[in-house]
């Protein structure tokens, strides 16, 4: 595969987007859900109320950001938990993602997330996981 050969965010729907990638990207069987909204702490002990997920497959993934399909848009600049499995479901790394882009991609929407760096997330395992599937490419 060429770089010419590798249209990211553009769908093939013969837009010109710019293409701002730092790193490059892997393309991936992978499944992402997002917190969408949390949920609040019930009356009882363990008893959450509310919440909502969304479960997304994910198109394509690097060390700092990935672009998945969503069945519904998301927010831009919307700050958002994930739990991410590559492959095995026995890893599966929790991310704070930042959505960048997202836009309308046949019957569902194509969402650009950047991945931030956090004490309370996956952060370097998620970068170390990438790394060597990048090394296996």
């Amino acid at each position: 595969m060429t770089d010419a050969d590798y249209e990211f965010g553009n769908a093939g729907q013969g837009r010109q987007v710019p293409d701002n990638r730092a790193d490059y990207r892997l393309t991936a069987t992978a499944r992402a859900t997002l917190e969408l909204e949390s949920t609040m702490p019930g009356p009882g002990k363990g008893e959450d109320e509310g919440g909502r997920q969304l479960a997304c497959r994910i198109r394509d993934i690097s060390a700092r950001g990935m672009s998945l399909f969503s069945k519904e848009p998301v927010s831009l600049g919307a700050l958002l938990p994930a739990w991410v499995t590559l492959g095995e479901p026995d890893q599966e790394f929790s991310l704070m993602l930042e959505v960048v882009w997202c836009r309308p991609c046949e019957s569902e929407f194509l969402v650009g997330a950047q991945i931030l760096q956090s004490d309370e997330t996956a952060y370097v395992e998620w970068v170390e996981a990438v790394a060597t599937a990048m090394a296996a490419e």
